[in-house]
């Protein structure tokens, strides 16, 4: 070859290297251009949504796009410096299901929450932080973690790993992440306020409608049941239960449950001693659990049923709690927040408040009919009493001015019955004077409940007249021996009697209680079995009264049955 043919070689082949040069930089400011027009759309996609949990997770897809990564994570910081939520994406459910546990923020992530910079690493288990992962755990090597920041405070921190092909991020993976981090930070401030905002709003309707209801006469458990719903529903929960004491003050029941699993445990009990639902009732101070599978209380129903996150919240101040709001979430969602917190506390304080004008409504109401039926009580006793007993006296001081039998018979049958009259008036005072408002029915409802119930048996209806303070002053243990012996009486009358008329009295006057019971029957059975009357006179000698049974050619069977009160 020449000189002159080298000579004009060499030019050719540095105008070649320089071509190649350029079209290696176009290429290059292509690919960044087209990096910067993914990172703005990136920014433009997490902030076109308003709700936080979709926010979060569209950050993490959206970093794990944009630097190739083939894991990628969002821990959310909490107050007490660890990992209160962990969004993870490019791991399937399988793998998910595999892990023993989320992380806790130990190792490089606790590094990052102590030291919030971008830390970026060719292998993770080079660094001298590296704590290892936990057992079932996906293999990674590559590894960028990069701060979230709102409003100059750590949210949390973006976690990539296992760079696709197998290489390491670079400087321009970092930047990028940074920047996307830096837009992240406003995108979830958005969906903070507006998750604030809605919250608010819902949390003033709620108390407005649980106002209402309890105001204008609606039931507890209606009231109740409510409030489980819209507490529920403000903290976007899987599961709400209001837990009750029991009349002992040992034990909190499941009274209303509404959400997942709520069939399983409705009318569950909890001890108020050695439960986490039992401290929030005895200290009537809330508590939040990031994860109720750590609660140091092994036989929680609600841990044992496999829910996550968990939120407690006394039903009424300290001193006067009412009851526990329970509400929890499905593992792996959200904890509950502190904002939460305080919205539910400030709505079950609200709740409480009005359970006590509602009741302080209810016993208002009570003591007005109260009022009202000692009024009536007075009026029948001083006025109508009076006037027929008046009526009475003057008959009887007419039968002896007449002569005629027939007109004599007649006027003192008016005269008992006036005097029957007069009775049966006082045992409508007595009734009027009972509470009339206890869930329990009283002696006198149950003794007529009994006589009513032989109607059937019998084909007429006895008599019936109960006199003196049958609700007041015969105690529990002496009712259930008297309903006892009237029920015995009664199978007797209906077995044996054969009966057209009889008549029950029950009265309590001088510090005695007394059931007569008498019929027009054919009497005692000759010969027949006397183990119904021996233990009804056992009953009455047990408590230290008399009993005694008397049959007539013309008046049937009279049983007497007395006992000291």
């Amino acid at each position: 070859m020449t000189d002159e043919e080298s000579r004009s070689l060499v030019p050719g082949m540095r105008l070649d290297e320089l071509l190649s040069e350029l079209q290696t930089r176009l290429s290059a400011v292509l690919a960044t251009r087209d990096r910067v027009h993914a990172l703005m759309e990136a920014v433009v996609s997490v902030g076109s949504d308003l709700d936080l949990e979709t926010v979060l997770r569209r950050i993490v897809e959206t970093a794990t796009t944009l630097v190739e990564a083939s894991y990628g994570a969002l821990g959310v910081v909490g107050e007490d410096h660890t990992l209160m939520q962990f969004v993870p994406v490019g791991l399937s459910e399988e793998e998910i299901a595999a892990i023993e546990h989320w992380p806790h923020g130990l190792g490089l992530l606790g590094l990052l929450i102590k030291e919030p910079q971008t830390l970026r690493l060719a292998r993770i288990s080079d660094h001298p932080e590296s704590y290892g992962f936990p057992p079932g755990h996906p293999p990674m090597g590559s590894f960028l973690g990069v701060p979230v920041r709102v409003r100059e405070e750590i949210f949390g921190n973006l976690y990539l790993t296992e760079k696709r092909g197998g290489g390491e991020f670079d400087e321009e993976d970092e930047a990028i992440v940074v920047a996307l981090a830096t837009a992240a930070g406003v995108a979830i401030e958005n969906a903070r306020l507006y998750e604030e905002t809605r919250r608010r709003e819902t949390w003033l309707q709620a108390s407005s409608e649980v106002t209402t209801s309890l105001l204008s006469g609606a039931g507890p458990d209606e009231v109740l049941t409510l409030i489980a719903r819209r507490a529920r529903q403000m903290t976007d929960a899987d599961l709400a239960q209001v837990l009750l004491p029991d009349g002992g003050g040992r034990m909190l029941r499941v009274g209303i449950a509404e959400g997942l699993g709520a069939d399983r445990l409705q009318e569950m009990d909890f001890p108020i001693e050695g439960s986490a639902a039992g401290a929030v009732f005895s200290r009537g101070e809330p508590a939040s659990y990031a994860d109720l599978q750590d609660i140091p209380y092994p036989a929680s129903p609600l841990r044992a049923s496999g829910f996550g996150p968990g939120l407690m919240v006394p039903l009424g101040a300290a001193q006067a709690v009412r009851g526990v709001l329970v509400l929890a979430k499905k593992p792996g969602r959200s904890p509950f927040s502190q904002a939460d917190l305080r919205m539910l506390a400030a709505f079950a304080g609200q709740a409480a408040i009005a359970l006590e004008l509602a009741e302080a409504r209810k016993d208002a109401e009570r003591l007005g009919l109260l009022e009202d039926r000692d009024r009536i009580a007075k009026d029948l006793h001083d006025v109508v009493i009076q006037r027929l007993f008046a009526v009475a006296m003057t008959l009887m001081s007419t039968v002896r001015l007449v002569e005629r039998p027939e007109a004599s018979g007649r006027l003192q049958n008016a005269i008992n019955e006036l005097d029957e009259t007069i009775r049966q008036i006082r045992s409508t005072i007595f009734a009027l004077q009972a509470s009339g408002h206890d869930a329990a029915p009283g002696l006198r409802a149950q003794i007529v409940e009994l006589v009513e119930g032989a109607r059937g048996h019998l084909g007429f209806m006895p008599g019936l007249r109960m006199e003196g303070p049958l609700d007041n002053q015969v105690p529990e243990p002496v009712v259930e021996q008297l309903l006892a012996v009237l029920r015995e009486a009664l199978s007797n009358l209906v077995r044996h009697a054969k009966a057209t008329r009889a008549e029950v009295a029950v009265e309590v006057a001088g510090g005695r209680l007394t059931l007569v019971v008498r019929d027009d029957g054919v009497g005692l059975p000759v010969g027949g079995r006397r183990s119904g009357l021996r233990n009804l006179q056992e009953r009455a000698v047990g408590l230290g009264g008399s009993f005694e049974v008397t049959t007539g050619e013309e008046d049937g069977t009279r049983l007497r049955w007395s006992i000291p009160l």
